[in-house]
């Protein structure tokens, strides 16, 4: 038996890479521990070069909290920033200041806007483009063989899904992915060439500046787009978004991309990691494969929710206090930052029973994988819902012996689960 030496997981700092270099299985120790506590935890922000530095932060790791948090957004704000630990240089929040770092009114306004391609009737029209690009996915799946799985498959079909509803011309779809890769995977080496423990200025600027070439590049190719819209609407999002009225004005040129931006990232990031994990996991449980099998149509909207808890894509969210606010025998003051993270309160003990087994049956299911109660649950949920359960259900009656052949290369990130690559293999018919 090994022992491990250094501090433990939990006293490294969560706003550390490595941290979130860590095996999963001591992440998962450490936050059982940290939701074993009293009180919260406070952890002191890890410096990067040409941001300025923040005092630190409270990790909610509770079920309780961080749905309480959620439920309160003028008390527990989005702005200045809600994706970010450190607040963002002003060159950066003129590509970053979109929905998800407003809060009421206009966030419900600008909400308003965008909901409209999200209502059940709008996403029943979607529904047979969803099953049709799944199939042609599943086609070239068998017809060039095994191999990685989510470029494969699961960065596929919701990128398509969602730059087809912005109207983004297919030819533009790997742009749109290889900039959200850069986005989304700021703080891994391999988009950004940041490695933890050694981020010095020289490696700070150049992942900054690729941070903020792929942003400037979603946001011309947004600008492009609404130019055309504006004079010939076709009904799409970006359509939606150039003619919307908010508070008698119209969106900016600014605004346009930072919400572009936000949808063309967001509407494809929780169902990729979904389906890829999703694979693993029915590879790594074969019961919970067989019981799904038995009966699709009556247990995938139950594995559905089961995936998203246990994998839980987006890790956290932060919130900002407005004031001074006791909550659970904790008093917060003004300006105290929290990060609620959706992956600790998806394992809590006192609301999920057999927190660490992955149960397709499990009902209820109160995760907070979507986002915590309040206005900044998940937009694009029912979407992400219907692009698994459309995909598993063609690849599972398709392939019905289709697995994971190895173990993910995983994205080295403290906001996004994510596996960059996943072998499988298959038996084609």
């Amino acid at each position: 038996m090994t022992t491990r030496s250094g501090p433990a997981p939990s006293e490294i700092g969560l706003s550390s890479l490595e941290f979130w270099a860590l095996p999963v299985e001591e992440r998962e120790a450490a936050f059982a521990e940290l939701r074993a506590r009293g009180r919260p935890a406070f952890f002191p922000e890890v410096p990067v070069p040409f941001v300025r530095p923040g005092k630190g932060f409270y990790a909610l790791v509770r079920h309780a909290d961080v749905s309480e948090a959620s439920r309160h957004p003028d008390i527990f704000s989005s702005e200045p920033s809600a994706t970010s630990i450190p607040d963002f240089p002003a060159y950066m929040e003129r590509f970053f200041g979109s929905l998800i770092n407003m809060d009421d009114p206009r966030h419900s306004k600008i909400r308003r806007v965008v909901s409209r391609a999200f209502t059940p009737k709008m996403l029943a029209r979607t529904e047979e483009d969803v099953r049709r690009r799944a199939a042609r996915i599943v086609d070239e799946l068998i017809e060039t063989g095994p191999g990685d799985f989510v470029a494969k498959v699961a960065v596929r079909l919701p990128a398509e899904v969602i730059c087809a509803m912005l109207g983004i011309p297919e030819r533009e779809y790997p742009r749109v992915v290889e900039r959200t890769n850069v986005i989304l995977g700021n703080t891994d080496p391999e988009y950004t060439g940041i490695t933890p423990g050694r981020l010095g200025r020289a490696s700070a600027a150049r992942a900054l500046f690729k941070i903020i070439w792929a942003a400037r590049d979603l946001h011309r190719l947004a600008a492009g787009l609404g130019r055309q819209r504006a004079q010939n609407p076709t009904g799409d999002l970006t359509s939606a978004l150039v003619s919307a009225n908010v508070d008698g004005e119209r969106l900016t040129a600014r605004e346009l991309g930072s919400f572009f931006l936000l949808l063309a990232v967001a509407g494809n990031e929780t169902t990729r990691t979904a389906l890829s994990h999703a694979l693993k996991l029915f590879t790594d449980f074969p019961g919970q494969r067989a019981l799904l099998l038995e009966d699709f149509e009556g247990r995938i909207g139950g594995a559905v929710e089961e995936i998203v808890r246990y994998s839980t894509p987006v890790i956290f969210m932060r919130r900002n206090l407005t004031r001074d606010h006791e909550m659970n025998g904790h008093t917060y003051r003004a300006g105290d930052k929290v990060l609620l993270f959706y992956n600790s309160a998806n394992r809590d003990e006192t609301v999920f029973e057999r927190p660490d087994v992955f149960d397709i049956t499990r009902d209820p299911n109160p995760h907070v994988g979507f986002g915590g109660p309040g206005p900044h649950f998940c937009l694009g949920a029912n979407l992400a819902r219907r692009e698994i359960t459309v995909m598993l259900r063609e690849l599972f009656t398709r392939l019905p012996d289709i697995r994971a052949a190895g173990e993910p290369d995983r994205l080295l990130s403290g906001f996004i689960n994510g596996y960059k690559r996943l072998p499988c293999t298959f038996t084609a018919r």
